[in-house]
């Protein structure tokens, strides 16, 4: 069934859905919704719920998880004998730390067409309003789950100078935020935006130290975005000046000193945070490991 004015019979259509107001939702993305042949969702009972209140009776099957390797195999043979399919997350943009990279990377290997459907993205409007530099940035999406890895992978982003965006669930949040402050300073700016376009949206700014601070003893509730600005170009230049703070480390090491000794004297000399310096030594030591 072809999607009038938008395309040929078989095609992907990767489709932005609300991330908390309904409204939010583009008349062209319901139009492709309603006339699709088939919509891939990752949660069928929370888009049937969707789709009936849009009075859309448009077919849903699961693509989630730990379905999508033998799903995509399925989607790619539809869509192939002319079906189109509009992909969807939970909310937001699909394919942004949700599934549907791996359905999108087949389509295009199958020679099949993939079209935006473009629109709401928790990352880009927390982005939009943090007040912090837009011009720049990386989003990081959900950092690892085990501590040792989240630790590293904060030790090797605290040299971004690019404003940095991360999804985090709430029971972590308040965990995160101290790592954060730990590993990029207590004063770096940064802007925590809770259940955003949603009725109880709530968006707290302040230097990491602060927000750490405030979360403490405060159960956060519902999707969370946390936006941290980036390092200083002055610490940037402080760090290449002291030969890479994670290689002069190593150099003492080689001197004999400890892991932890050789953080602490870094630390002393170069005011860097001596915990920051001890992950990326860590996150280098993993990196030399691999290449070997």
């Amino acid at each position: 069934m072809a999607v009038a004015g938008d395309r040929a019979a078989g095609a992907l259509y990767v489709v932005a859905t609300p991330i908390g107001n309904p409204e939010d939702l583009s008349p062209r993305a319901r139009r492709v919704l309603a006339e699709a042949d088939l919509i891939a969702s990752e949660d069928t009972r929370r888009a049937g719920r969707m789709l009936a209140a849009l009075q859309i009776r448009t077919p849903t099957v699961s693509y989630f998880e730990h379905n999508e390797r033998r799903r995509t195999s399925e989607l790619i043979d539809r869509m192939r004998a002319g079906e189109s399919v509009a992909l969807i997350s939970d909310a937001g943009t699909p394919a942004i730390s949700d599934p549907g990279f791996r359905l999108v990377r087949a389509a295009l290997d199958a020679g099949i067409r993939v079209a935006a459907v473009p629109g709401p993205s928790a990352a880009i409007a927390a982005l939009s309003v943090s007040g912090l530099p837009t011009d720049r940035f990386v989003f990081e999406g959900f950092l690892p789950a085990r501590e040792s890895a989240r630790r590293a992978a904060l030790a090797k982003l605290a040299r971004e100078t690019r404003t940095i965006i991360f999804y985090e669930s709430p029971r972590r949040l308040s965990g995160t935020l101290a790592e954060m402050a730990a590993a990029f300073g207590e004063d770096r700016p940064a802007v925590v935006v809770r259940e955003i376009t949603k009725t109880y949206e709530e968006t707290r700014r302040g230097a990491l130290g602060e927000l750490r601070d405030r979360f403490a003893n405060q159960e956060a509730r519902g999707e969370i975005t946390i936006v941290v600005g980036g390092a200083p170009e002055s610490e940037q230049e402080q760090f290449d000046e002291s030969a890479g703070g994670a290689l002069t480390v190593a150099k003492l090491i080689d001197a004999g000193l400890s892991l932890k000794q050789a953080s602490a004297v870094i630390a002393k000399l170069t005011g860097q945070s001596r915990r920051a310096l001890y992950q990326r030594e860590l996150a280098r030591r993993g990196r030399d490991e691999d290449v070997q």
